[in-house]
């Protein structure tokens, strides 16, 4: 059974930081590039930022490149989104997604698996 559970959201104050994680199971993790998307309230999900197997490549959206750093740890299957002065609309629902491309990519149809996500809350 595949499986891919965040963690780590939560309510902060503009300016704050939060780390994300999401722990994998049930597929060949180090094989798979991961990425991070998000929904906010009333909006279409949207790229955040994506990591290829190795870790050696990372994409990030123009609306978070500088604040937000995604990192992997293939032994223990889970991918990080440390989230660093965090904005009121930085606001959503937070999901890790898997991609059996390797290499990062933004499209969200690309992914093959989906966490629930966790809700990041974000107050000025």
């Amino acid at each position: 059974q595949v499986l891919l559970v965040e963690s780590g959201g939560g309510m902060v104050q503009a300016g704050g930081s939060l780390r994300l994680s999401c722990v994998c199971s049930g597929f060949n993790f180090s094989m798979y590039a991961m990425g991070w998307f998000r929904q906010a309230p009333g909006k279409e999900r949207e790229f955040v930022s994506a990591i290829g197997w190795n870790g050696a490549f990372a994409r990030y959206a123009d609306s978070v490149q500088g604040r937000f750093i995604i990192l992997r740890d293939n032994g223990m299957k889970s991918v990080y989104l440390h989230m660093n002065s965090l904005k009121v609309e930085d606001k959503a629902i937070y999901y890790c997604a898997a991609d059996r491309s390797i290499y990062p990519v933004t499209a969200e149809t690309e992914y093959d698996y989906w966490g629930q996500g966790t809700q990041v809350t974000v107050s000025s």
